[in-house]
């Protein structure tokens, strides 16, 4: 969870010609399947893509994220650039201790990752659906393992198999003290 302080702030409005005043404001987000969700619900389009968001997108999230109640709409007016910094960075927490060794002839997958898609890996995989609530990057986490555990164990290639038996057979003979 992250817990974001919103300055107290006053900005001039050029169509009425007046300043006016912010109120101070205490938020708690959290980067969740549900704050995705309710965020491609609005935007209609997926939030984990590399398309770069607009102010009023990465602002709309924010409000999608934020846990905290009775919060008031002007809190999210112009935030300053610190503020979508933070999130960004809490964002892109891992989350986990649990790290993958990727491959580097391995496929890269071209598949568009919506909510509807995390959904449905959970149940497939049958993760609880409190899970929602998690921070993504952790159930992303969760279902990547998931899928990794519940592989048949790969075969093993031919020279692999080769290496292994005559280190075997080296191992057998120093420790029978014979020559073959």
């Amino acid at each position: 969870m992250l817990q974001l302080e919103i300055p107290k702030r006053e900005l001039y409005n050029d169509t009425i010609e007046e300043f006016l005043e912010y109120e101070k404001a205490s938020l708690q987000l959290e980067h969740s399947l549900v704050s995705l969700s309710k965020w491609e619900s609005t935007w209609r389009k997926p939030f984990l893509s590399k398309e770069q968001k607009t102010v009023e997108e990465s602002t709309d999230y924010i409000k999608c994220m934020t846990i905290t109640q009775n919060v008031k709409p002007d809190a999210y007016l112009h935030l300053p650039p610190e503020i979508f910094e933070q999130v960004d960075n809490y964002i892109n927490l891992p989350m986990t201790a649990t790290w993958f060794t990727e491959t580097e002839n391995a496929p890269k997958s071209r598949e568009v990752i919506t909510a509807e898609v995390i959904y449905y890996w959970m149940i497939a995989l049958q993760i609880p659906m409190e899970c929602q609530k998690w921070h993504l990057n952790r159930l992303l986490t969760l279902i990547k393992v998931c899928n990794i555990k519940g592989q048949p164990p790969k075969k093993q290639g031919r020279k692999e198999a080769m290496s292994k038996r005559t280190a075997l057979n080296q191992a057998r003979r120093s420790q029978n003290h014979t020559k073959g």
